[in-house]
């Protein structure tokens, strides 16, 4: 019975210690780059998980077709992530709950991919004084995303504080 008892409180305990808005950030050593290298979510956590999101053609687009549609390497990070933030928002998450992002990104006519571009409208959302927290992230180069005007899919998994 003893036994029981501190096995209660034991579990009373660590239920109070790891709760879901203290996931651990492990920021990359001696690096400013803005992602992370690790991140611990503790098993009590809700993980949402969104799907792939591609940008939106642009308002004055028109009949426009192609990449001048959806615009050049940042215009197109830029559409896909305030896209994220409002499928967030609509969940009652922010881009601040973000813990990892998977991007797959096209070059355009044989030139390398617009990392720099990338790294512009990403830069927008995460790292900023209004936004501060940044998730682990992949990059991949792909010969082509469903449409050939798409420079930018990315998936993105968040936690529910």
């Amino acid at each position: 019975m003893k036994f029981a008892a501190t096995l209660a409180a034991a579990f009373v305990a660590f239920g109070t210690i790891a709760h879901a808005d203290e996931v651990i950030r492990h920021p990359i050593p001696n690096s400013d780059f803005p992602i992370l290298q690790a991140v611990e979510v503790p098993g009590d956590a809700t993980t949402v998980y969104l799907s792939g999101v591609v940008p939106a053609k642009k308002a004055d687009a028109g009949d426009a077709t192609g990449i001048e549609a959806y615009g050049n390497m940042e215009e197109q990070t830029v559409s896909v992530l305030t896209r994220i933030e409002k499928t967030l928002v609509s969940l009652d998450l922010s881009m601040g709950d973000v813990i990892k992002m998977q991007a797959f990104l096209v070059a355009e006519d044989g030139q390398p991919v617009d990392f720099s571009g990338f790294m512009a409208g990403y830069t927008q959302f995460f790292a900023t004084e209004a936004q501060p927290n940044v998730p682990t992230r992949s990059a991949m180069v792909v010969d082509a995303l469903a449409s050939p005007a798409w420079l930018v899919e990315l998936e993105v998994t968040a936690v529910r504080p």
